[in-house]
């Protein structure tokens, strides 16, 4: 691929990512709303999910290839983009109140899931297909009790008689803007990467920064978008669960499908980004608790930090 064409997808990828970033964020409030399932729900589960759409095939692709350091560059470096940039300017454009639910279920089960990486990473320096299964299964735990939420959610709005709450329109149509949003973020998300990974090359960039930087940041633009739409259109909830829930399944679903199909070995660097993923977790976290949300102030100090841990990065 040449430069122009490089650019070209460059700029195709980021339509794609904003506009499919619209619907889906469109679809999925309209579903939430008709079915009277809390916002918060839906974007730890079908918008965190549709999001991770590209840290799913990059890692899986990385994996079955061989290249199984990339799997865990991306994942953390998705990862921190998430916490930092994605909750950060979601934060700037809108400031974020955080839920009791997120405050007593999600956040910690998300650290928890941050300490077992750094844990695991610790005592064999490799993630075994055992612990890939059991990430895994785990993870089939998490989405469970999330259904049982969403089920919770919806009966108590029954009870306080959510008729009027019922969304006009057609299911269909909220489907399809489902659909073919997250099938726009996904196109719009490898094209971002795959033109900027070329251009990397071209300036000569190493692999490895590429991984931590280009195609970890790259991967999270979906992310990016999504909640910073959501924030727009006053979808708090969704902007903050997308975050949780995409990091959730990039830990439990993407690693452990990636680990699943062959051994992940950790390198040092791995560890130490592991490390920096979890203090800013526990720093993100004691904004939320203190707070009860994340404030512009809050926001720009998680941007100028991830900004110091990129400077890092590029010149270790």
């Amino acid at each position: 691929m040449q430069t122009i064409q490089a650019i070209i997808f460059l700029i195709l990828g980021f339509i794609l990512l904003i506009k499919g970033a619209d619907f889906f964020v469109d679809g999925s409030s309209s579903v939430a709303r008709r079915f009277r399932v809390p916002s918060l729900v839906i974007g730890m589960t079908i918008v965190a999910m549709g999001t991770s759409l590209p840290e799913l095939s990059v890692s899986v692709a990385a994996s079955a290839s061989g290249s199984n350091s990339l799997a865990v560059s991306n994942v953390v470096g998705s990862n921190l983009f998430n916490l930092m940039v994605v909750l950060g300017a979601s934060a700037i454009l809108s400031q974020l109140s955080v839920s009791r639910d997120v405050l007593r279920r999600d956040y910690p089960f998300s650290v928890f899931c941050m300490v077992m990486l750094l844990a695991l990473g610790l005592y064999g320096m490799e993630l075994t297909r055992g612990d890939g299964i059991a990430f895994l299964a785990i993870f089939v735990v998490f989405l469970a009790l999330m259904v049982r939420s969403a089920l919770a959610g919806r009966s108590e709005e029954n009870e306080e008689g959510g008729d009027d709450a019922q969304e006009s329109g057609s299911i269909l149509k909220d489907i399809l803007f489902i659909i073919g949003g997250a099938v726009a973020i996904k196109f719009g998300g490898d094209w971002v990467v795959n033109g900027a990974v070329v251009i990397a090359r071209q300036l000569g960039v190493t692999e490895t920064l590429i991984g931590l930087t280009i195609v970890a940041c790259g991967t999270s633009l979906p992310e990016l978008v999504t909640s910073m739409v959501a924030a727009r259109k006053n979808e708090l909830d969704m902007a903050v669960g997308n975050v949780i829930g995409s990091n959730i399944f990039n830990v439990l679903l993407i690693l452990g499908t990636a680990a699943a199909i062959s051994p992940i070995p950790f390198l040092r660097e791995n560890m130490i980004d592991i490390f920096v993923l979890l203090a800013f977790s526990l720093l993100t976290w004691i904004f939320c608790v203190t707070k009860k949300q994340i404030g512009k102030r809050e926001g720009a100090a998680m941007v100028a930090l991830y900004v110091v841990y990129l400077i890092y990065i590029c010149l270790r």
